[in-house]
């Protein structure tokens, strides 16, 4: 009879068998493990993931006082590593425009030119502008900036000479916030419409339906135009703020809803929602745990999908003057310095926020279209 060596046994860690890399897998590692193969979703990520820290530290971002004046229309200052005399340096500088001695022999205005002889040396995590972060802590503190505390134009200044893209990082606050509560209202109002019209059916859904088509055959703009102007122009800028989001979260939900309840009307007849009912399991038990999680995948897609036209459109209105008033800083209140031609032409940086718009837009897109592959790969 042979005798057994308890020696020889492997430890209880070394018995385990190994799982596979990816067997057993939840839901959520599956979708990720699929967003990461797509390399346009993993951009639109990583921008929405720099947007919003961008938006949350925007006075720690914002390398000037937003209000601050300078120069009035001053075109942008552009960041060099060479000294005065062509000599490569390791810390970058900008150097300011100033009048030169000699005069235009046509205007006889001084002629500008770079002042060579006072750099301004720039650096990261420099003193500036002081700010409340949060609105709490006072810090002074920015990202990056001149040295010495000296006004610096990365973007130029507007007419009023308030820094472009000191203004542009500030205003990603109001135009994000904008489209951040919008889609959450229209969310939730749209997925609790369409999960209980489709869930129920029969008379209810008919007449909810009619409802929504009713809010959809609104002809949105003029509506906004005419809702936004009941304000008055002496109205608090919370109030006006708040009313345009209610405007918008009130004629967006409707299509959400519908969306909704297709999904829902597909899940309603599958069979373990038939068993659930079977059961006798209460109707608000089987939308809540069978068919809400079923619906979540594409709600998320939709709500990444729809974050882009809110800004579009708030951009929108913000340019004819219906969005936001100041002192409240937004992408599209910024946009109105170009309401004419010879400004556009004269002073082309002040499109600058046009490119804030457009990198957001890409971002959640590019992030929706990703994740609605890696939720459904079919």
């Amino acid at each position: 009879m042979l005798a057994f060596d308890s020696s020889d046994t492997p430890p209880t860690t070394e018995r385990a068998i190994k799982k596979p890399p990816h067997g057993n897998e939840s839901y959520l590692a599956l979708v990720w493990r699929r967003l990461r193969r797509s390399w346009t979703g993993m951009a639109g990520l990583v921008l929405v993931g720099l947007l919003i820290l961008m938006a949350v530290f925007a006075d720690f971002f914002a390398p000037m006082d937003p209000k601050a004046t300078d120069v009035g229309f001053a075109p942008p200052q552009v960041m060099s590593f060479h000294d005065k005399d062509g000599n490569f340096v390791f810390q970058p500088r900008v150097y300011a425009l100033s009048d030169s001695e000699e005069l235009d022999p046509v205007t006889f205005q001084p002629i500008v030119g770079m002042d060579y002889d006072n750099p301004r040396l720039l650096g990261f995590f420099v003193k500036g502008a002081e700010y409340k972060l949060f609105g709490l802590i006072p810090a002074d503190r920015h990202f990056f900036g001149s040295t010495d505390g000296q006004p610096v134009h990365f973007l130029g200044t507007d007419k009023f000479g308030r820094d472009v893209l000191s203004r542009a990082i500030i205003g990603s606050r109001i135009s994000l916030m904008i489209a951040l509560t919008v889609v959450f209202i229209v969310t939730l109002i749209g997925t609790t419409v369409g999960m209980v019209s489709g869930y129920f059916g029969g008379t209810f859904d008919i007449w909810v339906q009619r409802f929504v088509e009713l809010v959809l055959a609104f002809p949105q703009l003029p509506l906004y135009l005419a809702l936004t102007s009941l304000i008055p122009v002496t109205a608090p800028t919370n109030v006006f703020l708040g009313f345009v989001i209610v405007v918008m979260s009130a004629l967006g939900w409707a299509q959400m809803s519908r969306e909704v309840r297709g999904k829902t009307l597909a899940l309603a007849r599958i069979d373990y929602v038939r068993a659930a009912m079977a059961v006798g399991a209460t109707d608000r038990r089987i939308i809540m745990q069978h068919i809400f999680p079923n619906v979540m995948s594409h709600v998320i897609v939709a709500v990444t999908l729809a974050i882009p036209s809110v800004v579009l459109l708030e951009s929108f209105l913000g340019f004819l003057g219906f969005a936001v008033k100041p002192p409240l800083i937004s992408w599209g209140l910024m946009l109105q310095d170009t309401a004419t031609y010879s400004v556009i032409g004269s002073y082309p940086w002040i499109l600058s926020p046009v490119g804030f718009v457009l990198v957001t837009v890409f971002a959640f897109n590019a992030l929706g279209d990703g994740l609605r592959d890696a939720v459904d790969p079919y």
